[in-house]
């Protein structure tokens, strides 16, 4: 890969771990990216929101660890396979990255519910889309059905050799089916079935309880001092 320009943010309140002060280093937003790069990018820590590429730049801390899923060789634990059970009723129905509103309005009932009083449970259809989808990339929204009503929807980069898990948001009402888990499960299983080594689950945050759960899948690699390490811990 030739050199990217990144630009780094000022430092800002951390939206994981109180009292810490954060920053971002971004890919420069003038830089044609096509799924390829983005690929190449994941390989190097990096995430995106929306069409804007980043990584955590913290000078002070080093909590968001980047981490993917060998597809090969994972296995699942008691509880995802309970989970993997409960849900082999549910049905997975792939659609295009577009705007539908009941998408919206299922994302805006899962930010009530789950992040009452943050920025997104106040989000636009702009700023909804905006989020979740990007204009370069190959990205599925993956709608899961239960007794035939909508009751999760998860958003899939698909790349050349991985799956990159971009966000899962599901209806309150369904919270016994731990549709979060299952979305990840299901993602490794399509990408075992499309031949692919990786599912990126972005950054691990072991301090953080709503980033902390991405370390029950095993076995996992962690991007430490810019290379992967295995890691069942």
């Amino acid at each position: 890969m030739t050199a990217i320009a990144l630009f780094l943010t000022a430092p800002h309140p951390c939206s994981y771990l109180d009292e810490e002060s954060a920053q971002s280093a971004f890919v420069d937003p003038a830089l044609p990216l096509t799924p390829t790069i983005y690929a190449e990018l994941l390989s190097l820590g990096f995430r995106r929101s929306g069409d804007q590429v980043y990584r955590p730049y913290c000078q002070a801390c080093q909590a968001c660890i980047p981490i993917r899923l060998p597809v090969a060789t994972f296995s699942p634990n008691r509880r995802q396979k309970r989970c993997w059970q409960k849900n082999s009723q549910t049905l997975a129905v792939i659609k295009p990255p577009v705007f539908d509103d009941a998408h919206y309005q299922l994302y805006l009932r899962y930010q009530h519910a789950r992040h009452a009083g943050g920025d997104m449970a106040d989000s636009t259809p702009e700023d909804y889309l905006g989020f979740l989808g990007n204009s370069w990339g190959k990205t599925l929204f993956v709608e899961f059905f239960i007794d035939k009503q909508l009751a999760g929807l998860a958003v899939i980069d698909q790349l050349d050799n991985a799956l990159s898990a971009v966000y899962t948001f599901f209806d309150p009402a369904f919270a016994d089916y731990s549709l979060g888990t299952y979305a990840v499960l299901w993602q490794i299983e399509l990408a075992r079935q499309q031949q692919q080594a990786f599912v990126y689950l972005g950054f691990w945050i072991a301090e953080c309880k709503k980033m902390a759960y991405k370390n029950q899948y095993k076995p996992m690699q962690l991007f430490i001092d810019n290379q992967w390490l295995d890691s069942q811990d």
